[in-house]
């Protein structure tokens, strides 16, 4: 399951974050999303897990919690809108 994390601290690293997930199951990918101009983070990223279980009690326990002194909101990611090609502008 791959799992939004939202309202990180600008310090927080990916290390930090693949931590702090690992103390409820196996983390399969962790990615910040890094700004392209200023090379910091955008303060959210995203975490793979591949138990259903340990992923949603990761988000149980995880929402909410401080983190570099932010509070960090962690849901289930979404998958990306695909383009309508096929739709007359």
């Amino acid at each position: 399951m791959k799992l939004l994390i939202r309202n990180l601290a600008r310090t927080t690293t990916e290390a930090e974050l693949k931590v702090l997930f690992e103390s409820h199951g196996l983390v399969q990918s962790c990615t910040l999303v890094i700004d392209p101009v200023t090379g910091g983070s955008k303060g959210f990223g995203f975490i793979e897990m591949p138990k259903h279980g340990d992923a949603k009690a990761a988000m149980k326990n995880l929402n909410g919690k401080d983190v570099g002194g932010s509070k960090i909101r962690v849901k289930k990611a979404e998958p990306k809108p695909v383009a309508d090609t096929n739709s007359a502008p």
